[in-house]
């Protein structure tokens, strides 16, 4: 049985298992801390640092990213001191003059009190991913295939497929498409083609052997067959007709 630890958040005593996240007990006790780079199936990244907290232990006050944070016995969390917001505010800032136009980003930052960048946003050069590394930790760690990775760094860091070339390990399962937060990798499905467009893929879809229907990739379809151990017929049908 894992131990439990006592901590308090925004006023809040609770009890929380040993080895969870700050952000975790937060959320599973209705307390909202805003994120772009986490989600619960993957393992944490910290790259946003919007989940930033403020954490007291014994005499020693700190800012910390709660996604990241595990919990400790007696810990203090405060996740809105004037402190906090004003961090959250200038990363919200500096994402709203990279992302120019990008929905998401604009819609999370009225919520957290920013309208417009402090400084001239034309000097950025504009760019919708915002570096977050879901599309390239969903691909490892979800997918299996580790198709794209994050490449080069400071001002030249991107999400890229090896050597910028054609994504030779993408199956076309589009994992990167869905969990993208900015909704900057472009999927485009023709009538017996997809394409993911940001890694310049291109697969052949399975037409259903009942209706006759395109459903997936063709090597989406014999990736997952060969890694569950399937007869290489499993996914002839379309799961409407399975």
């Amino acid at each position: 049985m894992s131990k439990l630890v006592n901590l308090t958040i925004d006023g809040r005593k609770l009890q929380a298992e040993e080895g969870k996240t700050v952000l975790a007990v937060a959320r599973d006790n209705g307390i909202d801390i805003p994120t772009l780079c986490y989600n619960e199936e993957l393992e944490p990244y910290g790259a946003c640092r919007l989940c930033l907290v403020e954490v007291t232990k014994g005499t020693r006050t700190r800012l910390v990213t709660s996604c990241l944070y595990p919990v400790e016995e007696d810990l203090v969390v405060k996740t809105s001191t004037d402190r906090v917001i004003t961090n959250r505010k200038m990363l919200m800032e500096l994402l709203l003059a990279r992302c120019q136009g990008v929905k998401s980003i604009e819609d999370m930052a009225r919520k957290l009190g920013v309208d417009r960048p402090s400084f001239k946003p034309e000097y950025w050069e504009k760019d919708e991913c915002i570096l977050c590394g879901l599309c390239v930790r969903a691909c490892a760690e979800v997918v299996g295939t580790s198709a794209i990775s994050l490449v080069n760094r400071g001002v030249n860091r991107e999400v890229a497929a090896p050597y910028l070339e054609t994504a030779n390990d993408c199956i076309g399962c589009g994992s990167c498409v869905y969990i993208c937060p900015t909704k900057c990798i472009k999927m485009e499905d023709t009538e017996d083609t997809r394409t993911i467009v940001n890694w310049k893929a291109s697969f052949k879809m399975q037409k259903c052997a009942k209706c006759g229907k395109n459903f997936a990739p063709e090597k989406q379809l014999a990736y997952f067959a060969r890694k569950l151990n399937l007869p290489a017929d499993t996914f002839n049908v379309c799961p409407d007709c399975r």
